[in-house]
């Protein structure tokens, strides 16, 4: 499970960073990506990524500013194109159902996959039996969201060493310990609890939309492994970011530190700061308050490990 950033930048593209779209990579736990966010220019920046239309299953949106959402028809547009043809959901507030409907259809574009989309006000949007997401509502200009992802406790590693001395051999059966079914070996029962070590912690990764400083961020941000932050100015400009409903580095930060999380990354920066060597002051002063803090560059990953492993590391 990692993030990879494909786009960083508040409001407009420039020629430095393109505009706010964020994938989620889960290709061992589930062969696929996730999306959140996609600005204008989204596809052509996935051109130049390890990414595959083919295999995104969920976009979500965090709000309907343009540089958020304006990449969106297109994409999916792409993906049909490309004979992309398992289904996907779209998860949003209100008004991206018709943003995309009307879009879509005055363009005839053709989704010949299955495409669904869901309109939240927020509470769990979704769960399987692997992950659980949750949106919260933030503060901004208009209706925006941040979501919680958390990963469902995973299976313990196997005993190896106790399996080969029972005479169990690599292969489907490991799989079905691991799944908690039980196995018949040489008239011996193996169980799963005899052979599997405590379970894995699953991971969470908070990543919010635009926002400025609110009490919202705290449930959506608690405990997580990542915290994704808006991190629009510096803290010489704090009166205009609250104007404008953003936040600062130093915000973001003391964000992070409040609600304990193992990671910040700060991303959405902007077009002030032309290059990596002027967002450096932001990460200064992130840093300052909460050390364990990331700059967004776009076309890096960024691994995501439990609190519990970065500190064996």
């Amino acid at each position: 499970m990692e993030l990879y950033f494909l786009g960083t930048n508040a409001g407009l593209p420039t020629t430095q960073r393109n505009v706010t779209s964020i994938a989620l990579r889960m290709l061992e736990e589930r062969r696929c990506s996730w999306l959140f966010d996609c600005g204008e220019a989204t596809q052509h920046q996935i051109l130049h990524s390890p990414l595959k239309l083919s295999r995104l299953e969920k976009i979500f949106i965090t709000h309907m500013h343009g540089d958020h959402v304006f990449g969106l028809p297109g994409l999916l547009s792409s993906r049909a194109a490309q004979e992309g043809t398992s289904p996907l959901t779209v998860y949003g507030p209100k008004g991206i159902k018709s943003f995309l409907e009307v879009t879509l259809g005055a363009t005839q574009s053709r989704i010949d996959f299955g495409l669904e989309i869901v309109e939240h006000e927020g509470g769990v949007i979704f769960e399987d039996h692997q992950i659980r997401v949750e949106a919260g509502a933030l503060e901004h200009r208009i209706e925006s969201y941040g979501y919680r992802i958390t990963e469902k406790d995973r299976p313990g590693s196997l005993n190896m060493e106790l399996l080969r001395e029972w005479g169990v051999r690599p292969g489907p059966e490991y799989g079905k310990l691991k799944s908690g079914e039980s196995l018949s070996v040489n008239g011996r029962i193996i169980t799963p609890d005899q052979v599997l070590g405590a379970p894995k912690r699953g991971r969470v990764v908070t990543i919010l939309g635009d926002t400025r400083p609110t009490p919202g961020v705290h449930p959506l941000a608690v405990g997580a492994d990542v915290l994704v932050h808006e991190s629009t100015f510096t803290a010489e400009f704090a009166d205009l970011a609250h104007k404008y409903y953003h936040s600062t580095a130093v915000q973001a930060a003391e964000a992070a530190q409040h609600a304990g999380v193992g990671e910040l990354i700060l991303t959405h920066f902007s077009s002030r700061y032309k290059d990596l060597e002027q967002l450096e002051p932001l990460l200064a002063e992130a840093r300052a308050i909460f050390p364990n803090t990331q700059l967004a560059i776009e076309h890096q990953a960024y691994p995501i490990r439990t609190v519990q492993d970065s500190e064996k590391e």
